[in-house]
């Protein structure tokens, strides 16, 4: 590998990372008494100095980016957004230690939504974009933004090692080149179109860009302490629940179905199909539940509140506005399902997506079926497009790992002191990008009472989660090589 275009890349990621800082900075300069001014102007100034001298002091030359390069620059760009995405928490100070100020980055830049923070409300208003801006950032992919300034081949290999091939996959037909280009013309225009929506529902412009980025990155970053329930605003809320189950969609096929006006692509899709009709049925089922336990009264109330929580955790976002711990356990446990498989490829969601779990399952059907019928002829179909068998293997070794690391983590919680409910639903909520989970970590709750080591191995469950995993143990499999 070239590290000398690999470091330059990684310079350019660290600039995006910098001008965030000084916009949260100008935030602070324009508000009277924000505490925060200091810590972010100069975090963006050692960022920015860092990030310079790469683009000064190396010669990137012709060289074109292989995909080993271009993952490499994924994983580290990631890595060192989550350190240098610290310092303003860390400068800022108070409940920030240096592990909760790390714990609190990586949170935000894989869109978990986790937070150590038991008094959101108390931080300065620049410091609060900043945690969302870090969101929003991640939401769409650090690589993805900063592959945009990029030339030719460069531009390609940088957004396609960031971009699974699931998401790849679902729009085969159309020109990759500027794939990453309609994620993120989606990605604006559907955060621009919930901002203005939330503003005319009477929320402020500051909460309602904030909950407008969170939502769209499927963060759950809020800046209240009782999330989204302290507006108590129905309208609000529904236009939630639709910017958060659009964010839980392939943005390649809303730029297509919205931007360019072709809708045929959202109905015939087949993994979006399924993706709402399991939205659909566990708001069914957990309204009809929370009805006959008593717990609700008005039909409407409920339906509200099962469909927001089920749209929240359906697709990773985690915004709130009831304590789901105190729910019935029907209830618990399809949310908790809901919170596996998630969002579908190309989204912002995390989670096993969709589309694997459609291929996993129809790749079980095939083999059952040519366990009975040996000479039949049997393919597997998705969107109505033949899988190979690969595809199929590597849906089911993506789950299997997936799987793995989330009972490896869980098992490193109970060993740290964690019970059942907790340790379990933590780990699930930290691979899948989820946020809240039940138990000590439920939707008004926090991880603020974890010990270091627990939110240490928990950000690093984040991180692997985020990057699917793969690209990863590429990472790992290519330095193992050399030693």
């Amino acid at each position: 590998m070239d590290w000398k275009i690999i470091t330059w890349y990684t310079g350019v990621s660290l600039l995006l990372l910098a001008t965030l800082m000084a916009v949260s900075g100008l935030i602070a300069w324009c508000t009277p008494g924000d505490e925060s001014r200091t810590a972010l102007f100069l975090s963006a100034f050692l960022v920015g100095m860092i990030g310079f001298y790469p683009l000064i002091f190396v010669k990137r030359g012709n060289h074109s980016l292989t995909f080993r390069e271009g993952n490499c620059i994924v994983v580290v760009a990631w890595t060192l957004a989550c350190l240098f995405g610290m310092l303003p928490y860390l400068f800022f100070g108070r409940e920030f230690t240096p592990i909760n100020a790390l714990f609190e980055s990586v949170s935000g830049f894989t869109t978990t939504g986790a937070s150590i923070l038991d008094n959101i409300e108390a931080l300065p208003r620049s410091l609060q974009f900043w945690r969302i801006s870090t969101a929003w950032v991640g939401g769409i992919g650090i690589v993805t933004l900063f592959s945009m300034l990029a030339s030719g081949a460069d531009k390609s290999t940088l957004s396609l090692s960031e971009i699974s091939n699931m998401a790849l996959d679902s729009l085969a037909r159309e020109r990759s080149g500027s794939f990453a280009g309609r994620m993120l013309t989606a990605y604006i225009s559907l955060t621009s179109i919930t901002f203005i929506s939330l503003k005319l529902t009477g929320m402020q412009w500051f909460d309602a860009l904030t909950n407008a980025m969170s939502a769209c990155s499927t963060c759950g970053f809020c800046t209240r302490n009782t999330s989204i329930g302290f507006y108590d605003n129905p309208a609000a809320e529904w236009v939630l629940v639709v910017a958060m189950l659009a964010a839980g969609v392939h943005f390649g096929i809303l730029f297509l179905a919205f931007i360019r006006g072709k809708l045929s692509y959202i109905r015939k899709s087949e993994i979006i199909k399924v993706f709402l009709s399991m939205v659909s049925i566990a708001i069914i089922i957990i309204t009809i539940d929370l009805m006959a336990e008593g717990h609700y009264t008005s039909f409407w109330t409920v339906l509200r509140d099962a469909s927001f929580q089920v749209a929240s955790i359906s697709t990773t976002t985690g915004f709130a506005t009831r304590d789901t711990t105190l729910w019935p356990h029907l209830c618990i446990a399809i949310l908790i399902l809901c919170s596996f498989v998630c969002g579908c490829s190309g989204s912002t969601s995390g989670g096993i997506k969709m589309d694997r779990a459609i291929l996993a399952m129809k790749g079980i059907s095939r083999k059952v079926k040519l366990a009975v019928s040996p000479k039949a002829v049997s393919l597997v179909r998705v969107d109505g497009k033949v899988k190979t068998d690969a595809q199929v293997s590597d849906a089911y070794g993506y789950i299997f790992c997936y799987l793995l690391i989330m009972f490896f983590f869980a098992a490193v919680n109970f060993a740290l002191g964690l019970d059942f409910t907790t340790g379990v639903t933590a780990s699930i909520a930290c691979i899948g990008n989820v946020g809240p989970g039940f138990g000590d970590v439920g939707t008004m709750s926090n991880y603020a009472a974890f010990p270091g080591i627990l939110k240490f191995t928990s950000l690093i469950e984040m991180l692997i989660g985020r990057l699917e995993i793969f690209p990863a143990l590429y990472l790992l499999r290519s330095a193992s090589s050399r030693l």
